[in-house]
């Protein structure tokens, strides 16, 4: 069954049949005695649709981004801040305050998008990445210096949601719906033409400018429409942790979608998500042992980048592959056979047609 999926969808084959999967999982969580993982798997959620925002840039564009978690960090401060607002009076928010606040949190990280991508599209390579850290600091210190509107260090703090959203499986189940839709759409973005065009310009964005596309708007649309996703995964954290900091837009935030693409592999769409599956259980499962956290995934992510680089799903992939190799081959034969032992069509008058 894996093999013919695979072999009819190519590449994406593995992400089509895991992706079901790993919602059924997701939808069973709660079932699990006491509340620790509907937490743990709230955080691989939202990290995860993160870590797929980047990997817009990442695996579909070619370009690395060091600077991924400021738009994740404006998402979250934008929802932050009108939660403030709402809630200002009575230190309660109402359900039409809280969708509100929600809400304005992708526009707001598409705009900071649009203003930094406007400057970074226009290099390539290790100049794209450290320009994008530039702005990320930028940003960051901004955030961190800036006391009288985010808090400065301090952060803004004790952003309760409405009684309802409170509940920890509620909004658990909350946060799926929503990142189940972002990937829909994040699916119909890179299967589109424009995804396509994307990965011609991965790659070879000579050739693709050769045929009179316009490199650099298509960078920066999708350099705005990474940004939107991850603001909209910063603006779920803020009423997930209760809290949010300037560290929400340092390097070392954007490092971890760095992390979690590899892991899981940035050649498949799901690939990110495995990531932060992985990357989330390790840091709640170790740290509870343990207080060397940075050692172990240090070595994680250099057992992967040494021996497999092409992250856990391309472990699974090239199995798939295997698998697939002797049945492709035993498929092959049976037509062959078959199509020898057909009988020859004849005419009416027995000639052969």
């Amino acid at each position: 069954m894996l093999g013919e999926v695979a072999r009819f969808y190519g590449t994406r084959g593995v992400s089509v049949v895991l992706a079901p999967v790993l919602l059924v999982l997701f939808l069973l969580v709660p079932i699990i005695p006491g509340a620790f993982w509907v937490q743990v798997a709230t955080e691989i959620l939202i990290l995860g649709l993160f870590a797929m925002s980047f990997n817009l840039i990442y695996g579909y564009m070619g370009l690395l981004s060091f600077g991924h978690a400021a738009f994740f960090g404006l998402g979250a401060y934008a929802t932050a801040i009108l939660f403030r607002e709402f809630s200002a009076g009575t230190g309660e928010i109402g359900v039409w305050g809280f969708f509100a606040s929600l809400i304005v949190g992708p526009p707001v990280a598409a705009m900071g998008a649009l203003v930094v991508g406007y400057f970074c599209v226009r290099l390539t390579g290790i100049y794209f990445a450290i320009l994008t850290l530039a702005f990320g600091e930028l940003l960051f210190s901004l955030v961190f210096s800036w006391y009288g509107f985010t808090g400065g260090d301090n952060g803004i703090q004790g952003l309760l949601p409405p009684p309802v959203f409170r509940d920890a499986t509620v909004y658990y189940y909350f946060t799926l719906a929503i990142v189940v839709v972002a990937l829909l759409l994040l699916w119909r973005i890179v299967q589109s033409p424009f995804g396509y065009t994307l990965r011609a310009m991965r790659d070879n964005q000579q050739r693709t400018r050769f045929l009179g596309i316009d490199v650099r708007k298509y960078m920066l649309v999708n350099f705005v429409i990474a940004g939107a996703f991850a603001g909209m995964a910063g603006a779920l954290w803020g009423p997930f942790t209760r809290s949010v900091g300037p560290l929400l837009l340092g390097w070392q935030e954007s490092g971890i979608a760095v992390f979690m693409t590899l892991i899981g592999g940035s050649s498949f769409f799901i690939g990110p998500m495995v990531g932060s599956i992985v990357y989330t259980f390790l840091e709640a499962y170790v740290t509870g042992f343990t207080q060397y956290w940075p050692l172990i995934i240090g070595l994680v992510i250099l057992a992967i980048v040494l021996f497999a680089p092409g992250g856990l799903l391309g472990i699974l992939g090239a199995w798939m592959k295997r698998r697939r190799g002797p049945r492709e081959a035993r498929r092959v034969r049976d037509e062959d056979a078959a199509a020898r032992s057909e009988p020859v069509a004849t005419g009416p008058e027995g000639a052969e047609r």
